[in-house]
């Protein structure tokens, strides 16, 4: 019998997209059968690419595994889903077509050049993946930032890039998505069109490869937003981008608010009014920056980012027991209290090994065992790459595949877990200590391989390899990673939303920003209070907040700052030091402040209510921050809330004793809950208040009341 024909690119040119001028090559399965099927939708979640499939037809998902894909439309059910010899009556073809019942509905035309080419392939005989075929190593998009008006349109061109220099026009075989589809969409083919003015950006997906692509719509003619002046380079990428999009920002903050404001993001407490007196009272034109150095070495900067740092550990007792807490939340107060460097504070978490409780560190592996689990933390946590997809199959946005997630679980294959040896002085807790043998199976055979990486080299602790790669300066994710948390944490949102998925196709709003950021906390030894510092010396930092901005309304481009909701530790503090009252924690020490609560087990209807995490995953989203009802209605109507405000050794009861004039009592209130003086009106208002009050003391008790329910009260402007 002779042998079928190899259809050839050349002999196939109404398959091929306009632009694609190549030497004659045959038609690939991998490379040219499973983009088809990929942009049909037929490969997808919601289709074939089910785990279980549709119809008794299961692809992989995205065609992650071509291999499979061919045994099952070749030659799985009898070969029935292609026939050589009548093409055109193969199932896979007249199911697409709707010439057959298909569940899926009509996928494609007999006319389009998906048809053409799937016709082309099987009539050549269905030939199988070419084995050790040139990997796609790139995929490049032109151009890589759009800048253009609402209702203009531009068009994609996308080259696919192959091991050895091979390349390939495939734009027509691409995925896009538009990031945010209010602001541009973009069409099968590639075209672009702008929506309404701002930033948004394009993923590009083809065979496994992403990429993205920035768009810019000005809301006005390129302008230098008039008497901004840089303070560093934050506000010089920022401000490019200002001049390039048309927008203003907004005026700087004033100097009560910017004390409020750096109080709360650098040590989670509000300034006494003594400190706000001193502060708008201070000349110094180097105030500001003379604060920020200040609240960096207050021991509140401790507590509260210690806070931070056990919401992301997830430092829990339930973990590690009582002992253990205490050295596992120890160890993380103590690399806050001495600034230890972050990539240390890293390594010191991966090679930890040794008894929990002369080994703070070791708490990391008592939090989670499994390898599974422990790659899916260490890669959300140091590197802000949400793994857990590709543990079933191919990451459908992200390069990540089952071996780049299976060969990170392999790095902690090799932990033993025994008993201490003390026998029972310190409780019997068991120890944890790295063997040269493998101790736990993986469900994927693998070897210890870092994301996108070659094999490690063999060694006692491959550990010890993972936590030189994951702390490199060079690592394109670490320092990006922290440096977008931090930013998160200082002005609301972070660069990169959700601040722990870093994907290609999830680009930050200001790439060059990020990349800068990145630099500085890499070239600074990873001192977060150097990052910090800078971040809150930049002029960005320091505008004013906008409650309903006509521009920028989610304060993505910068111009603005955007009011967010206390954290609940904040919070509770807040309404403590405003109401002159001390919180007794069940089993602390007197005085002890919410933000220094070791872990969440520690009762508090009023934590619960406003979103304290469980700790019992390492999201950042695991921290409530919306409003609800119950929330309103506890401090609207609590009787603990009651109890604070009319206690004998409250503020109210202090003014009282002061005998001070109203207007002094007034502005005090005001200090410790707003941070600011009265304007005055608000002074009027309050003054009439108290002399329509049965009392003062339940005049000066209802303003406080008032005070503490006022938006401006609870929220970080």
């Amino acid at each position: 019998m002779p042998r079928p024909l190899q259809l050839t690119v050349a002999a196939l040119l109404l398959l091929v997209p306009a632009g694609r001028t190549r030497a004659a090559e045959p038609v690939e399965f991998a490379r040219d059968v499973v983009p088809a099927l990929t942009k049909l939708g037929c490969n997808g979640g919601a289709c074939h690419g089910a785990f279980p499939g549709r119809g008794g037809f299961a692809l992989s998902l995205f065609g992650f595994d071509p291999a499979a894909d061919y045994d099952t439309i070749a030659k799985a059910a009898r070969g029935r889903r292609v026939d050589p010899a009548a093409p055109a009556h193969s199932l896979l073809l007249m199911k697409a077509t709707g010439a057959v019942p298909h569940g899926g509905g009509k996928r494609l035309d007999p006319d389009s050049p998906a048809y053409r080419l799937l016709h082309g392939y099987i009539a050549a005989g269905a030939p199988a993946p070419v084995k050790d075929a040139p990997a796609l190593v790139a995929l490049e998009v032109v151009p890589r930032e759009l800048v253009f008006r609402p209702g203009e349109s531009a068009a994609l061109r996308v080259t696919a890039r192959w091991a050895y220099g091979s390349t390939r026009d495939v734009t027509a075989w691409a995925l896009f998505d538009a990031h945010d589809p209010q602001a541009c969409d973009v069409s099968p083919a590639g075209v672009v069109t702008a929506r309404r003015p701002g930033r948004s950006a394009v993923a590009v997906r083809y065979a496994g490869k992403v990429a993205s692509v920035a768009v810019a719509t000005p809301f006005g003619p390129p302008a230098a937003p008039p008497g901004f002046a840089s303070a560093n380079f934050i506000d010089e990428i920022v401000l490019a981008e200002w001049t390039k999009l048309g927008v203003t920002p907004a005026a700087p903050a004033t100097d009560a608010e910017f004390l409020r404001r750096a109080s709360l993001d650098i040590v989670g407490t509000l300034p006494t009014p003594d400190e706000v007196g001193a502060f708008l009272a201070n000349p110094d034109p180097k105030k500001r920056e003379k604060l920020i150095d200040r609240l960096l070495e207050r021991p509140e900067y401790v507590d509260y980012w210690a806070l931070r740092w056990g919401d992301l550990l997830r430092v829990h007792r339930r973990y590690v027991g009582d002992k253990g807490l205490g050295s596992y939340a120890g160890w993380v107060r103590r690399c806050v209290r001495e600034n230890v460097p972050l990539d240390r504070m890293a390594r010191e978490l991966l090679t930890a090994q040794g008894n929990l409780f002369s080994g703070g560190p070791v708490g990391f592996y008592f939090v989670d065992q499994k390898p599974e689990d422990l790659a899916e933390t260490t890669a959300q946590v140091f590197l802000g790459v949400r793994l857990q997809c590709a543990r079933c199959h191919h990451h459908p946005f992200e390069a990540w595949g089952r071996d780049d997630y299976f060969g990170l679980a392999a790095f902690f294959t090799r932990l033993e877990v025994r008993e201490n040896g003390d026998k029972g002085r310190f409780g019997g807790l068991q120890a944890l200590r790295a063997v040269p043998q493998e101790t736990r199976k993986l469900e994927f055979p693998a070897v210890p391989r870092v994301l996108g990486g070659p094999p490690a080299a063999a060694s006692a602790d491959p550990r010890v390899a993972l936590a030189a790669w994951v702390t490199a300066k060079e690592n394109p994710y670490f320092a990006r990673n922290f440096a977008n948390r931090i930013w998160a944490h200082l002005n609301g949102r972070g660069l990169v939303e959700p601040v722990d998925d870093l994907r290609a196709t999830n680009p930050a709003t200001y790439p060059a920003l990020l990349d800068a950021l990145a630099r500085e906390l890499a070239d600074h030894g990873f001192d977060a209070k150097h990052l910090i510092r800078v971040i809150c010396t930049s002029r960005v930092y320091q505008l004013a907040a906008e409650v309903a901005p006509t521009r920028d309304r989610d304060a993505s481009l910068l111009t603005h700052r955007r009011p967010r909701r206390l954290p609940a530790e904040v919070l509770l503090d807040a309404v403590n030091h405003a109401a002159g009252h001390a919180e007794d924690f069940a089993g602390t020490p007197p005085g002890t402040r919410a933000i220094a609560l070791p872990d969440p087990t520690i009762p508090s209807p009023f934590l619960t209510i406003f979103g304290r995490p469980l700790r019992n995953n390492p999201c950042e989203c695991a921290r409530e921050s919306g409003p609800d009802l119950l929330q309103a209605l506890h401090l609207i109507n609590s009787d603990s809330l009651q109890a604070k405000l009319t206690a004998p050794t409250g503020l109210v009861a202090k003014l009282l004793d002061r005998e001070l004039a109203d207007a002094d009592a007034v502005e005090e209130l005001y200090l410790a809950t707003l941070s600011r003086r009265p304007t005055a009106a608000e002074l009027r208002t309050a003054r009439e208040l108290l002399a329509e009050s049965p009392s003062r003391k339940e005049g000066l008790e209802d303003l406080l009341w008032a005070l503490l329910n006022a938006p401006e009260f609870s929220f970080n402007h």
